[in-house]
C-alpha cells in the first residue's frame, strides 16, 4: 500500500535549495544542540533546539521568537499571562494537577525547547484563529470534504510555517510541522507533505541539478505532486513492479506504460483528483531489452491549467476509506506515455543520448536500495506520527478519566475511574509509551539526517554505508513498533471512557482509524521486522565467518560483542523496588535479544541443513524467532535512549523522579509482554520472577497516577486542536459534552421520515419470500 504517505526526512537539504539560490546554498550542520545525548559533553535534548541545562533557561525565556503567525511576533515571557505557555483553565481538572509532583511546565521547557515551543503555537495559533480550520459541525460529503482539505492546504502554504533560515536551525521543525497539523487533521498534513516533502524530496534525493527546476514550482503551487510506487498487484514486493519505461534514442524519450490494469499505480496520496506531476516507479529498459531494473522518472500527470488528464493518462481515485479520507488517494494508467529523457531521476543511474546505461553503483543490490532510499525516511515519519496519534488518544482518556468518577467506598461517594489500579494499568503504560517513543523518533530523525547530509557528498565511506545500514533496520522495526503500540493504545483508551469513547465528537475512533494505515503503507509491519532480523543475522554470521567486532555508528548493536556471555546473566530482582529504575530491564533486554538472535540464527540453519532453500529457510524462522527478535531489538533500543535521556546530569532536579519511573514502566511493561520467553530461556527462574515485575509496574501506576494529569498537559495540544469534549483541559466533562451534542446538526428536529411511522404501518404477513 503506497502513500497516504508520510513524508520525507531529508526535506532540510532540498526545500532550502529550491529555495534559495543554488549556488550560494550549503547543507546546515546539524546543531549539537539538535543532536541526540551520545554520552558527555552538552544536553543535546531530543526535542531541544537550546540546552535544557537549568541556568540556560532564563536567558532563553527572554530571546526573540522564532516564528510568526501572519507576521506577528510571539513572545515567550514568564507568568500566567505567557502567551506561549499560559495557565490552563480552571476546572475540576485543577485539583488533579494540584497533586502533581513536578511543575508540568518546566517539564514542557525541557522536553520542547523555548524555540520549539514558540514554533508550535504559532502554528496552533494559526489554526485556532483562522476561520477556515473551523470544524464544520456533522460530517462533510466526500467531495466537500476533500475541497475544505485542499483549501486548507493552500492556506498553509500562505502561512510560510517553515522558512528556509528556520531550516537551517533546526530540521526538527519539519517533524514539528507535521505533527502540528497531523494533531488538527491527518488528511491535511499527508496532503501538504506528500506535496512539499515526498514528492519534492524524491526528486532532489534521486535526481540532480537538471530536476531542480521543478522545486521552486512545488512552492508556489503551480504543479501539485505525489509519488506513485504501488501498483494494483504488488506493494511490498517492490522489486516486481511491472510499469515500464522503454527509451527511445531516436527521439530521446522514454515511453511509461502499464502492461495491464494490474499494473496500474494505486493508493497513491493526491493521485484522486490534485497532482499535476508523479514521480513514477518504473521497470527501466534500454535498447536491446536489457532491464536495469526500478527507476524514478517524473511523469506529468494533469494539465496544471485545467486539472484534465495528459494524452496517455487514466487518472482516477480510489474511492472512501477507513479514515483519511480528505486525502484523495488514486490510481493511474499509462499508455505509452513519452516523457524526455531528462526526466529520468538519474542520482544512481542515467541513459546516454544513445541508449547506453550508465551508473556509479555497480552492486545491483546498493542500486535497489538507493532508488528506494526515500522509504527509510517515509517508515521515520510514520513513527512520529503514530506517537502523535497515541499522545492524542491518552491525552484524551487520561483527562476524562480523572473527572468520570463511578462506584466509591459508599453510595454516596463516587470516586474519580482513574483511582482504581484496573484503569491506571490500562492507560499509564501507554503515557509512559508516548514519552519513550516520541524520544525515539526524535533521536531517530535527527540520526536520518546526519546520514542524508553525508550521502550529499559523492564519497561513500564505509561509515555512512554502515550508517545506513543501522538506520535502515532501525526504522524497518520502528514503524511496526511506534504504529501498533498506538494502534492498541487507541483502542484501550477507547474502551476506558466506555460509551463515550465510542461517540464519534470525541475523536478516539478518528484516530483509530487515521492511525490505521501506518500499520501498513511504507511496507506491511510483518515484512518490514524481517529487514531488522536480517541485519541483526547478518551481524552474526559476519562475526562467526570472520572475526569481526560487532559494532555500529549508533552503537545500537555493540552489546552483541558480549554475546553470548551475556546468556549467562541471570534475573537478580527479589523485590518490586529492586525493579523501579529501568536498568533493571533493560539488562532483561539485552539478555532477550541475544536469547532470540541465538535462537533464530540456530532455526535458519536447522531449517537449512533439513534442505530448505534459503527463501524458505527464513520464512519457517520468522513466526517465534524473527519477528519476537526485531521487536525486542526495537524495545531495547528505545529503552535504552528513554533511559539514557532522562538519567543524563542535566535534567532539572525537579523532573527526575517522574521522568525516572516514566522510563522504568515502559520498560518493565514492555518487558513484561515477554515473560514466556524470559522463562523459556532460563532469565527467569521460579514464580517469584514474574510476579515481582508484575508488583513493580503496579507500583509504579499508582506512583504516576496524581501525575498523569499533568504528564498529560505537556504533551496536549490546545483545545481546539484536541477537538474532544470529553478530553478539554478544564475537565468540564459533562458541560463539554452537552454542549458538544446540542449543537450537532438537527439534534432536536423530528426526522424527516417520521411519517413513515405514523402514517405508513406495515401490513403484517403481507409479503412472502420467493426462494
Amino acid at each position: 500500500m503506497s502513500r497516504g504517505r508520510a513524508v520525507s526526512a531529508c526535506c532540510v537539504r532540498w526545500a532550502v535549495r529550491g529555495l534559495a539560490s543554488r549556488r550560494a546554498w550549503r547543507v546546515p550542520k546539524v546543531q549539537p544542540a539538535l543532536a541526540r545525548e551520545r554520552g558527555g559533553g552538552t544536553c543535546k535534548g531530543p526535542g531541544a533546539n537550546v540546552c535544557p541545562a537549568r541556568d540556560c533557561w532564563a536567558q532563553r525565556l527572554q530571546g526573540p521568537a522564532a516564528g510568526r503567525v501572519a507576521g506577528a511576533m510571539v513572545p515567550l515571557g514568564e507568568g500566567s499571562d505567557d502567551p506561549v505557555l499560559p495557565d490552563l483553565p480552571r476546572g475540576p481538572l485543577h485539583a488533579a494537577r494540584a497533586r502533581a509532583s513536578f511543575p508540568w511546565k518546566e517539564l514542557v521547557l525541557f522536553w520542547e525547547g523555548p524555540d520549539m515551543l514558540r514554533f508550535k503555537k504559532n502554528i496552533f495559533s494559526a489554526l485556532e484563529n483562522d476561520p477556515l480550520f473551523a470544524h464544520p459541525p456533522g460530517s462533510l460529503s466526500l467531495e466537500k470534504y476533500r475541497e475544505l482539505n485542499f483549501l486548507r492546504c493552500k492556506r498553509v502554504f500562505e502561512y510560510d510555517f517553515l522558512r528556509v533560515e528556520d531550516l537551517l536551525g533546526s530540521p526538527l521543525r519539519v517533524l514539528a510541522l507535521i505533527q502540528c497539523l497531523g494533531m488538527y487533521d491527518w488528511s491535511l498534513a499527508t496532503k501538504f507533505f506528500l506535496h512539499t516533502l515526498t514528492f519534492g524530496s524524491a526528486i532532489y534525493s534521486s535526481g540532480s541539478e537538471r530536476h531542480f527546476k521543478y522545486l521552486p514550482k512545488i512552492f508556489t503551487m503551480e504543479i501539485f505532486g505525489c509519488f506513485a510506487l504501488t501498483e494494483v498487484s504488488h506493494g511490498s514486493n517492490t522489486k516486481a513492479m511491472r510499469t515500464t519505461a522503454h527509451y527511445d534514442p531516436t527521439t530521446e524519450e522514454l515511453i511509461i506504460h502499464s502492461p495491464d490494469f494490474e499494473a496500474a499505480k494505486f493508493w497513491v496520496g493526491n493521485l484522486g483528483k490534485t497532482a499535476t506531476h508523479a514521480v513514477v516507479f518504473a521497470q527501466l529498459y534500454t535498447p536491446g531489452g536489457q532491464c536495469h531494473g526500478l527507476h524514478p522518472f517524473v511523469v506529468q500527470i494533469r494539465d496544471p491549467k485545467t486539472l484534465l488528464p495528459m494524452p496517455g493518462v487514466m487518472v482516477g481515485d480510489i474511492g472512501r476509506k477507513l479514515g483519511q479520507n480528505g486525502l484523495d488517494n488514486g490510481f493511474a494508467m499509462f499508455h505509452k506515455v513519452r516523457i524526455p529523457r531528462q526526466d529520468l531521476l538519474n542520482r544512481s543511474g542515467d541513459i546516454t543520448p544513445e541508449g547506453t546505461y550508465v551508473s556509479h553503483v555497480k552492486d545491483a543490490r546498493q542500486h535497489f536500495s538507493e532508488s528506494l532510499g526515500s522509504l527509510s525516511s517515509g517508515r521515520v515519519a510514520i513513527a512520529g506520527m503514530s506517537v502523535v496519534n497515541l499522545k492524542l488518544a491518552v491525552s484524551i482518556a487520561l483527562r476524562f478519566s480523572a473527572t468520570r468518577r463511578q462506584f466509591g467506598p459508599t453510595d454516596e461517594e463516587e470516586v474519580p475511574v482513574l483511582e482504581y489500579p484496573m484503569q491506571q494499568w490500562r492507560l499509564l503504560p501507554y503515557l509512559a509509551a508516548a514519552y519513550a517513543l516520541d524520544h525515539f523518533s526524535k533521536s531517530l530523525f535527527l540520526d536520518l539526517v546526519e546520514l542524508q547530509q553525508g550521502l550529499l557528498g559523492k564519497k561513500r565511506s564505509a561509515r555512512k554505508a554502515e550508517l545506513g545500514r543501522e538506520i535502515h533496520a532501525l526504522a524497518s522495526a520502528g514503524k511496526p513498533l511506534a504504529s501498533w503500540t498506538a494502534q492498541r493504545g487507541i483502542q484501550e483508551c477507547r474502551e476506558a471512557c466506555g460509551g463515550h469513547g465510542y461517540l464519534a465528537m470525541n475523536r478516539l475512533g478518528d484516530l483509530r482509524d487515521d492511525n490505521d494505515p501506518n500499520c501498513t503503507y511504507e511496507g506491511d509491519n510483518h515484512v518490514l521486522l524481517q529487514q531488522t532480523s536480517n541485519y541483526l543475522l547478518g551481524l552474526l554470521v559476519r562475526r562467526d565467518q570472520g572475526g569481526a567486532r560487532i559494532e555500529s555508528p549508533l552503537k545500537t548493536v555493540d552489546f552483541l560483542e558480549a554475546y553470548p556471555n551475556l546468556l549467562g546473566h541471570r534475573f537478580e530482582g527479589s523485590s518490586p523496588e529492586d525493579c523501579l529504575d529501568s536498568s533493571v530491564p533493560l539488562a532483561a533486554y539485552e539478555w532477550l535479544v541475544c536469547y532470540l538472535l541465538r535462537e533464530s540464527y540456530q532455526k535458519l540453519n536447522q531449517e537449512k541443513q533439513s534442505g530448505s532453500n534459503d527463501f524458505e529457510a527464513r520464512n519457517n524462522c520468522q513466526v517465534y524467532c524473527c519477528r519476537p527478535l526485531a521487536l525486542a531489538f526495537l524495545e531495547l533500543t528505545v529503552v535504552r535512549r528513554f533511559h539514557e535521556h532522562v538519567h543524563q546530569p542535566d535534567v532539572p532536579s525537579p523532573l527526575r523522579a517522574v521522568l525516572g519511573r516514566l522510563s522504568a514502566l515502559y520498560a518493565l511493561w514492555s518487558l513484561n509482554q515477554h515473560t514466556a520467553l524470559l522463562y523459556r530461556g532460563g532469565y527467569f527462574s521460579g514464580e517469584q520472577a514474574g510476579k515481582t515485575v508484575e508488583n513493580a509496574i503496579l507500583a509504579l501506576c499508582a506512583q504516576l497516577k496524581d501525575d498523569a494529569v499533568a504528564l498529560v498537559d505537556v504533551i496536549a495540544p490546545p483545545d481546539s486542536i484536541l477537538n474532544s469534549p470529553i478530553g478539554r483541559a478544564d475537565g468540564e466533562l459533562y458541560k463539554n459534552l452537552w454542549s458538544a451534542v446540542l449543537q450537532e446538526s438537527k439534534v432536536l428536529e423530528r426526522a424527516s421520515w417520521w411519517s413513515e411511522f405514523s402514517a405508513n404501518k406495515p401490513v403484517i404477513g403481507s409479503l412472502k419470500s420467493k426462494l
